[in-house]
Formats: C-alpha cells, structure tokens, sequence
C-alpha cells in the first residue's frame, strides 16, 4: 500500500484493449500454482513502505486494476515479477525481497476486475512472468546481461574503471552511461565500462554463483568479484554497427530475403542492415517501414543499390527472378499468430480479442496455414540458390546464424559490428510484454492440419541434403 496516499511513479498508459482481458487468479484460489504460459502466480508476500519486496517501477489505479494490466506493463518492461497489493496497486520487480505469508492475507478484489484477488493490505500478490522475449532482467532502465570471467586483458576489453566507495548497480551504471558506453561490470569495489569487442564478447556465460558478492552499498544486489563481472547493458546505443547506405557499385545479383509473413522478415532486414552498413529492399512500398528507416524501401527492387529483397511472393516466376535467396521459416503456429497481429494491429501491435474470437480468425487460418507450406516448397523447388535460415535458430544463436547470412551475401564480416548487433537486436519492431491471449486460438482440427503441413516441409528440406524444421515445430 502506497505511504500517506502519494503515488510514486506515473501512471502508466494502457495500449489496446487487453486491460480487462485476462481472468488469470480466479477469486478464492488456493496456494496451488496457477500457471498457463503467461504468468505463475507465487503467492502473498509481505510488502513494507520502507522496504518494498519489489523494488522496480510501479504504478496505481484505484478504478480499473486488473491483474492483467499489472502484469503487461511489468513485462512490457523486462521485469521478471508483477505484484498486485490493496486491490489497485502494481509492482514490479526482478527479485522479491520479502516472506511469504498466509494466502488469506490478500484477500482485496482488483478494484477492475472484481473476480479476481489484488494482494491486501500491505500484502502482495505476486506473479513470475513469462515474457515472450528471452527473459531480461532490468535494473531501472540498465539489461542484466549475466555473469562473466574476467577478460585477459580488462584495460583493452573494458578501458575505463574506476573505484566507486559504497558500490551499487546504480553507481556504476551511472557512471558508464555519463561516460558514453553500452556495458557497465561490476567487479566488487570496481566498476569498468566498454562495449561488446573480441576481447570481451559476453557469448561465455558463468554460473551466477560465481557473481555473488553482496553490494556495498545496497542490501540485495550482488556486485560481482575481481574473478567474476556482474555485466549490465546501459541505455547508450553502440554506434559501431549504426550507419548504413546504400551500395557503392550497383550489384548485378539480386538476392531475395523471402519469407512467409510473421515469419521475422522485418527483423531479419534489420539485422542484416546494421551487420553489413547497407541497406536492404522490397519487392513492395511500405511508408511506415520507410519511416523507420528502412530507406530502401522506396527503391525498385531492380535497383540494384541494395544488399536483399525483401518479398513474400512465391510463384514460380517471382522466384525465378533472384538469383539467390534467404529463406526465412518460422514455426507456423508463431507465424500465423504474428502475422494475424500484424494484419489487425500493425508492425508491432496486436489484434484485438473481438477479432481472435471473431470470424476472421478460423477463416484466417484456413487461407494462410497452406501458404505457409507452400511458400517454402515453392523457394526450395523454384530457387537457384538457397540458404534456409530458422527465425528460431536465429533467436537462440543470433551472432552465428547473422555471420552465416552476411557471408552468403558475398559481404565482408565485421566481428564488431556483429557484437554491436547483439546489443540492438530488437530495434523497433518487437511485439514486447506477455502474449495477450487468454487462450490457445488453435482448435484440434487446425492442430491437426498444421502438423501435416509442418511433416511437409521437414521431409522437403531434408530431400535437399538440409536440417529439418527445429524440435519446437514438431508435432507433440
């Protein structure tokens, strides 16, 4: 309960109409878990105004609280915990920081939603959340990156450092943002600032036990040791892979970036972009996309001026025109569902719950899911030459997977420019927070023809002496 009425934090603004959306802890729920891939409830924890048990940014409203709206703007933020107190409070959290109590404790309905429970009187009800992204773990606005073995060279990885008296996360992230770098480590008393290099790649992640060493100057957090760095990511962006233009000569191949839409065409684009300096194209004009910077977008794809080429076309013709082709394959169940977004809430939005539970949705599927298969059987069969690249391997293995992509584009590969991408991997175009739907859209008949789909597509890409679709996309 927030202390003598006055609220600490704005309130923060609701997109769409996904506040009210979501039953998630049915009133009178015992301890047992409750758990449906979005969030876990924890349990009732004890909340103190001096000592709050979570400690990130928090908001309240004392007329329309929901547990869903507490939980989407905690993960809209990369914190790993929502807590939900006196029935119109929210906070959030990456650690809770308190005991846990008597689940008769928070017994207050969500002043928005009167079926569900919203913590007590200095009593919350906590949740650990299911963020669609990796998890990341903030600290105010700094990503904790993990813990890492101290690089052989600190001064060359990592140049500036300095001793901080009564060290906090706070401090030294402070003091690397002032000075302009993306990385803040903490080593004990020491605090070193740098970027992503060679010498210092963050690709070898330690046990976070080795990390442990309490702040000084703060009860909770641990500050690492001079063996081990606690490394968080600033809010300085690395302008080592930020300019692009276009081609110096233009190039007589053309390369197609295809894909089936929601399969990740405009990230990967990104991707591309800041690894190579060049920009890409597309097979169409799509001014909000210009605007974002894609300034390929208003050349002809004849022109020759950029790197890839964007299309999701994929009759034989279309195909027969490039002379070479990435070709981006997502799980179908991610794709129609990310395309379907896209279709009714934009690039990075989401479609309404009117529409998912509307027509539009079954009939959706039934016109896409086919594309889906036949858009890749389409490339493997019509393209010259080929490079399949999985939107999930991509995710899991990004620095590999890009290296492999900029290699296929005849293009030089710059180690640092793709560290720089790792930091900046998500740019604009993600879809942030929890999943927003209450349910599985995909009824046992859709499931059933998908699986076929996906078998399809397995069997093809092996006839090409090529992986097969990664486990997830396999029909449990």
């Amino acid at each position: 309960m927030k202390e003598n009425g006055v609220q600490d934090a704005p309130e923060w603004a609701v997109r769409g109409d996904y506040a009210n959306s979501w039953n998630h802890g049915a009133k009178g729920r015992t301890t047992k878990e409750m758990d449906d891939g979005r969030a876990k409830y924890i349990g009732c924890y004890v909340d103190d105004t001096q000592k709050r048990a979570l400690r990130g940014v928090s908001f309240f409203d004392y007329k329309k609280m929901t547990v869903f709206r507490c939980q989407d703007n905690c993960a809209e933020r990369g914190y790993l915990y929502a807590g939900l107190e006196f029935g119109a409070e929210c906070y959030c959290g990456h650690k809770i920081q308190a005991s846990n109590v008597s689940e008769s404790d928070c017994n207050m309905a969500c002043k928005g939603e009167k079926t569900n429970l919203c913590g007590g009187p200095n009593r919350l009800s906590i949740y650990r959340l299911e963020l669609s992204q990796e998890s990341a773990r903030r600290y105010g606005s700094a990503i904790f990156k993990g813990c890492f073995k101290r690089p052989d060279n600190v001064t060359l990885a990592l140049p500036v450092s300095a001793v901080i008296q009564n060290m906090s996360v706070d401090k030294c992230v402070d003091m690397c943002t002032e000075k302009e770098f993306s990385l803040a480590a903490l080593a004990g008393e020491k605090c070193h600032c740098g970027f992503p290099t060679p010498l210092f790649t963050l690709h070898d992640h330690e046990d976070e036990e080795l990390c442990v060493h309490r702040c000084a100057g703060e009860d909770f957090d641990s500050c690492g040791n001079k063996d081990f760095f606690v490394v968080y990511q600033t809010q300085v962006q690395d302008n080592r892979c930020m300019d692009r233009r276009f081609l110096p000569t233009r190039t007589k191949q053309q390369v197609a970036l295809a894909s089936f839409p929601g399969a990740g065409n405009t990230w990967a684009r990104h991707l591309i972009e800041l690894a190579t300096g060049y920009y890409t194209g597309s097979y169409y004009f799509d001014g909000s996309l210009y605007n974002k910077g894609f300034k390929g977008e208003r050349d002809h794809w004849r022109s020759g001026r950029t790197v890839c080429i964007k299309t999701h076309e994929s009759g034989k013709k279309e195909i027969e025109a490039f002379d070479a082709s990435i070709i981006m394959i997502r799980n179908p169940y991610k794709a129609l569902m990310a395309e379907f977004n896209r279709k009714y809430g934009g690039h990075i939005g989401f479609a309404s719950q009117a529409h998912w539970k509307g027509k539009e949705w079954p009939e959706f599927v039934r016109n896409y899911a086919p594309w889906w298969a036949s858009h890749t059987l389409d490339w493997l069969k019509y393209g010259r030459k080929v490079h399949v690249v999985h939107f999930e391997d991509l995710k899991r293995d990004l620095f590999s997977h890009l290296k492999s992509m900029v290699l296929f584009l005849h293009l030089e590969v710059f180690e640092e420019r793709l560290l720089c991408v790792e930091g900046q991997k998500d740019g604009n175009f993600k879809r942030s927070g929890l999943r927003k739907l209450e349910y599985d859209p995909y009824t046992p008949e859709m499931r059933a023809n998908i699986d076929g789909l996906i078998k399809t597509v397995d069997t093809a890409l092996k006839k090409r002496n090529m992986s097969g679709v990664p486990d997830e996309y396999r029909p449990r």
